[in-house]
């Protein structure tokens, strides 16, 4: 993780029905299906469906983006903010949030509590209580395995889960991924926890900006520490990167995540670059197969190359408020912005929380009276 019609101010609002406004428009808002909650990047990319010509046939992505990661132009979309469990792709706005904040070479020594909070059935990369392990491992953990353990443990050193949370959930409001809430660092399946192809894609642009951070998600193999003096190979799990389960390295691949658990299905956020040219795509719950995500990211990145050079952009990726980014403002029709995208992402918390200050109130308003006119209409149409 939504539109509704303008509402014209003609007459004052007494309290009792501004409330009721306000009221009236919330089973609204439950009741339809999300695809953006704001028109940030543009009003295009709030529309449903594909925007953008010539784009590859079979593409199952229920939600999927390609932009420019040099200029930040959108060169073509489908519900690019559609809100929809994130899996492991989450992981890129922790990197982001955390990654600055311990020298690569610190060493810390794994407790029983740094792995208590670990959900079960995660991906792991094999972290003990009672080993040392330095950062820089730890963050392979979570680039090359999607550790969650590797996730929690960083977590831990940072302050806790809750902290670190809260800081995730204020860097993509910095970076305006407004579709995004954070229940946990690690991407794991949490009700409510809801990201988009829009969201990621700043993730990754922003996220890349850190030569860490690309040297990171870029690394195919490390040497990761079994206790003692031994240790095992880990590789990396991005597929386009390694070449693994019969998919094809794609020429130019920097990285950056993928994801997968059985709620969410896969997503998938690559990036490439040829031709001096940096190209990002993210790809969300594929249904044609299980390397799906990978083959359509690389069907994507073809026409992004190709095609794609020379089409007129359909949107543009915002830049983050504290780096002089103008703030996105709320879409005068986003008050039928849903609790949640259908599938799933149909347990999300609500969209409203996007909805702040004088802008969000104005549009809630709109979307109370505007229901309530519809209900007296619908009451009129189907009478008798």
């Amino acid at each position: 993780m939504q539109y509704g019609p303008r509402v014209h101010g003609s007459s004052p609002l007494s309290r009792r029905a501004v409330l009721g406004l306000a009221a009236a428009a919330l089973p609204l808002a439950a009741a339809t299906p999300a695809h953006a909650a704001t028109v940030v990047g543009g009003a295009r990319l709030a529309r449903p469906g594909v925007q953008g010509e010539g784009l590859p046939k079979k593409l199952s992505a229920a939600a999927w983006l390609v932009a420019d990661g040099d200029t930040g132009e959108v060169l073509a979309s489908c519900d690019a903010h559609r809100r929809l469990a994130p899996a492991s792709t989450l992981k890129m706005l922790f990197a982001d949030t955390v990654l600055k904040k311990f020298d690569r070479a610190e060493r810390y020594k794994v407790t029983d509590a740094d792995l208590a909070d670990v959900p079960s059935g995660s991906s792991l990369v094999g972290i003990k209580p009672g080993i040392t392990y330095t950062v820089e491992q730890l963050w392979q953990g979570v680039f090359l395995r999607s550790g969650n353990d590797a996730v929690h443990v960083l977590a831990h050193m940072n302050g806790g889960i809750a902290k670190t949370v809260a800081e995730m959930q204020a860097r993509a409001e910095d970076l305006q991924a407004l579709d995004t809430h954070v229940v946990s660092p690690d991407g794991f399946d949490h009700k409510g926890q809801l990201s988009s192809a829009y969201d990621l894609t700043l993730f990754a642009r922003h996220g890349l900006k850190n030569a860490a951070f690309r040297a990171y998600c870029h690394t195919r193999t490390a040497d990761f520490p079994a206790g003692g003096k031994k240790t095992f190979q880990i590789q990396n799990t991005d597929r386009l990167l390694t070449g693994a389960w019969g998919v094809k390295t794609y020429d130019g691949l920097i990285g950056v995540k993928n994801g997968y658990t059985s709620h969410a299905g896969n997503t998938f956020t690559g990036a490439a670059t040829r031709g001096g040219r940096t190209l990002l795509v993210t790809v969300m719950h594929p249904t044609s197969g299980y390397n799906a995500v990978y083959e359509e990211t690389a069907a994507l990145l073809d026409w992004g190359f190709g095609r794609g050079s020379s089409v007129e952009a359909v949107g543009r990726l915002v830049e983050p408020l504290s780096e002089g980014g103008a703030r996105a403002t709320p879409s005068r029709t986003a008050v039928r912005a849903a609790a949640g995208a259908p599938g799933a992402g149909s347990g999300s918390p609500s969209g409203w929380r996007l909805l702040e200050g004088a802008g969000g109130t104005v549009a809630l308003l709109a979307g109370g009276a505007w229901a309530l006119r519809r209900r007296r209409k619908d009451a009129g149409e189907h009478a008798g």
